[in-house]
């Protein structure tokens, strides 16, 4: 709030500023004889340097100042304006009254933006004291970036900026950039959603005639029935009107001119700018001194390095590996040719159909060359920090040949290996509840885990399209969907074969394994783990012990001797010459997520923080929408119920999640809310703290809980169901070969009755959603769209990631020489 004091302050400035004008006015000649005003001239100019905004603001000019100046001026304006007001009318109106009507005007926004500034300064101080202050004085925690170089050249607020996780974004980023710049945003973003509207209401009109009006219409006239309905589906196919495009067009133009174009608050501004230059200060620094910023993988966090180090552990990494041979050119030219020749021969030989030919042939001016980058270990910190190397294929020239592959067969593995595949930490959980359930969990059991070392790079080549072609023929036999097992393992080949890469300015050829990032490379892994682990899948069924796989990590119990565990898992590393396994065995491991101890035969769960991991989680002030913050934490205290098995447990996660939040600057009422709608059914409305009280309470929210399926069983189930309609659909086809076209020809699209469009949030767009769907409803009322739903969608501005982290080579490593 603003005291009495600073009003009294302000207005001293408005009359200053007005006397200082009108002595201007007396000098420019339109007012003469008035020497006692002259008789100041000197006192004037000697407090008006004082009145700049850095001098109010940092030397505090005081009310005092200002009454002793008033009261010297307060008389010759008297006199002034006495003189003044029977001389120089104006429409009836004297000069004076004109100019102090104008100024009056001018000092209002003048006041408005000081009171603005003095909030932000006092929010300031107020912070300040509370830092300095001995009676409050605390411990800060908070997330802090992995430092891994003898001399760090980054301030201790670079560093904190650093420390807000990659994820976070910063505010109102296309309020600093130039009026040109917001205009071509609009421009941008008005075709966009236009476009968007247009094509999908379209789309939305393309539609047959009521089936309720033409039964009607075909009682009376059954004749020329199907010639009405052709005429009238025809002429629902058209596009909007024009009038209402271009009504919507002005309104949307309008409205993203008003959001763009605002200027921020100052304080807004002021937090904008710092940010802004502390990423250009990050930038220039770590380029000055050759350092590389990298998200941990697995740890969440950033991590600083040395460029030298990281090319040395590349270099070592590719000579471990063997997988990589150097190149004296650049490929790309060579694999565009030899994808498109081998489609071109798939096609003619007709392996391939027209729909699969145009959707597995690249684009020449749309591809580009992979590239490749390694994200550090810092959590195998023992190791040296070993890197994980990862492959940028999102327009390499077989990208579409992956996707397709991954899309096709994904789901069969889904399918036909769910009793070996663990989905997420809930999925494992259940099994193991169900294994002690049958009482197969005893004082003496082991838990084991394993993982393959580089499991996607050491793949071999020849010998997992070979296994390909074995998993699916054993399971969907010589066809999928029409495409032969000989095609697909066709394509597969050359997925794997034509992949070369760029890093450091050279050029590499994969030829061992596949592209780490190339969808494609999952599924496969998975299917060849499928052959390498059968023996084991099947001595642990005779024993009714458990085993399953996440990827290249596995989980096994055993009632067997350590002796023979250890034993069995030497001989696994001996089983192919490019897997090899490093192992942990007890009473209790950590298995992915989860922390898995086995008390005396009781089984025991609960969620698992490897030691290296930061307290992560996207900040609160970072520029996301305000729904991401919810799923933040729900998801963080739904997994936190999931995982626990005790209620003891779950109290000690929910605490840490609490304090973790904290960390990132989440309210601790916010905090509260958020809690409250997980436990709505189990706390009073007017209790406190959001907190379960006893056991049994606990034991049913986490069994509510435990019956949904979690997003990753979803997904899996999604895709097994997809692949079982498909199987359907053709075997329809088969046995009825004859009204298959008939049948086709009647299939019409299911049209979704939504609009979908999307814009970039910033914090300043907080009314952008609604204002969108006012001027939607506004354009098309009338038009008969009340049925139809407008979602609209965001797009973030650009995270630390990738505002920090510079990966992708210069643009003429990448792309075809015209």
């Amino acid at each position: 709030m603003i005291s009495d004091g600073d009003l009294s302050a302000y207005e001293a400035v408005k009359h200053t500023y007005v006397n200082a004008l009108i002595k201007n006015l007396i000098h420019s000649g339109k007012f003469t004889n008035h020497s006692s005003m002259d008789s100041k001239d000197e006192n004037i100019n000697m407090f008006l340097s004082k009145l700049s905004s850095e001098q109010y603001e940092n030397n505090l000019v005081t009310k005092e100042d200002f009454d002793e100046q008033e009261e010297q001026y307060q008389q010759s304006l008297n006199q002034f304006e006495l003189q003044s007001c029977t001389r120089d009318q104006i429409n009836g109106m004297s000069l004076i009254d004109y100019f102090k009507a104008y100024m009056l005007h001018h000092t209002n926004q003048i006041i408005a933006e000081i009171f603005q500034k003095l909030t932000y300064f006092r929010l300031n101080m107020s912070h300040r004291y509370q830092r300095s202050s001995s009676v409050k004085a605390v411990v800060g925690v908070s997330p802090e970036v992995t430092i891994d170089i003898l001399h760090c050249p980054f301030k201790p607020e670079e560093l904190s900026h650093l420390s807000l996780c990659p994820s976070y974004i910063r505010s109102n980023q296309s309020a600093l950039q130039p009026i040109k710049h917001r205009e071509t945003q609009i421009k941008n973003n008005l075709k966009d959603i236009k476009d968007k509207v247009k094509r999908q209401l379209t789309n939305y009109c393309k539609r047959e005639p009521p089936i309720a009006r033409m039964n009607q219409y075909s009682e009376l006239l059954e004749d020329i029935k199907d010639k009405v309905k052709r005429q009238l589906t025809n002429y629902c196919k058209r596009e909007p009107p024009i009038a209402r495009m271009n009504q919507y067009s002005e309104l949307l133009e309008g409205l993203l001119r008003q959001h763009y174009l605002t200027p921020l608050s100052y304080a807004d501004r002021m937090r904008a700018q710092r940010e802004f230059q502390l990423v250009k200060s990050i930038r220039r620094k770590a380029q000055r001194a050759k350092l590389i910023i990298r998200v941990c993988d697995k740890g969440g966090g950033l991590h600083i390095g040395n460029k030298i180090d990281y090319e040395r552990k590349a270099a070592k990494y590719r000579d471990d590996t063997k997988a990589y041979q150097e190149l004296s050119y650049n490929p790309l030219m060579e694999i565009f040719t030899n994808v498109t020749n081998a489609i071109n021969v798939l096609k003619n030989d007709k392996q391939l159909n027209l729909k699969n030919y145009n959707r597995l042939m690249p684009k020449r001016d749309d591809v580009r060359l992979s590239y490749m980058y390694f994200n550090p270990k810092p959590h195998k910190v023992h190791s040296g920090t070993p890197l994980r190397p990862i492959m940028n294929t999102i327009k390499a020239v077989t990208r579409p040949i992956s996707d397709f592959l991954d899309e096709l067969i994904r789901p069969i593995f889904d399918q036909y290996n769910k009793d070996n595949t663990i989905i997420d930490g809930v999925n494992l959980i259940k099994r193991l509840e169900q294994y002690a359930t049958d009482g197969h969990l005893k004082e003496s059991t082991q838990f084991c885990t394993f993982d393959i070392n580089n499991l996607y790079t050491m793949l071999p080549q020849d010998e997992s399209i070979r296994i390909l072609g074995d998993f699916l023929r054993h399971y969907v036999g010589e066809r999928i969907q029409g495409i032969s097992i000989t095609t697909i393992q066709k394509l597969a080949e050359i997925v794997l074969k034509e992949n070369a890469f760029v890093y450091d300015h050279k050029f590499y050829k994969q030829i061992i394994g596949g592209a780490m990032g190339s969808p494609f490379t999952l599924t496969l892994a998975n299917i060849f783990m499928w052959h390498w682990e059968k023996r084991w899948v099947r001595r642990q069924k005779s024993k009714n012990e458990i085993y399953g796989r996440y990827i290249d990590d596995v989980f096994f119990t055993s009632n067997e001797p350590i002796e023979v565990v250890q034993q069995l898992l030497k001989d696994a590393n001996g089983w192919h010459p490019n897997i090899k396994l490093e192992s942990n065995i007890g009473g209790s491991v950590p298995f992915l997520d989860i922390l898995l101890p086995n008390n005396n035969g009781v089984l025991h769960t609960s969620v698992y923080h490897k030691p290296s991991a930061e307290p992560y989680v996207v900040p609160f002030i970072s520029d996301h929408p305000r729904y991401i913050f919810q799923n933040i934490i729900q998801t963080a205290l739904v997994r936190a119920i999931r995982y626990s098995s005790t209620f003891e447990a779950f109290n000690h996660e929910r605490r840490a999640i609490r304090l973790m939040l904290l960390f990132n600057g989440y309210p601790t009422t916010y905090i509260d809310k958020q809690f409250r709608k997980i436990f709505v059914n189990y706390i009073t409305s007017n209790s406190i703290l959001p907190l379960i009280k006893n056991e049994d309470e606990f034991f049913q929210l986490r069994k509510e809980h435990m019956k949904q399926p979690t997003a990753e069983h979803s997904q899996v189930e999604a895709r097994i169901a997809q692949f079982e309609q498909n199987n359907t659909d053709k075997i329809v086809e088969e046995l009825i070969p004859m009204k298959s076209s008939t049948t086709n020809k009647r299939k019409t699209k299911n049209v979704p009755d939504k609009v979908i469009i999307h814009y970039t949030h910033e914090k300043r767009f907080t009314t952008m959603k609604k204002d969108m769907h006012t001027i939607f409803e506004k354009a098309f009322e009338g038009y008969g769209l009340e049925a139809v739903r407008l979602i609209v969608g965001h797009r973030n501005s650009p995270n630390s990631e990738r505002e920090l982290i510079h990966k992708r080579p210069p643009l003429k490593y990448l792309t075809l020489k015209q």
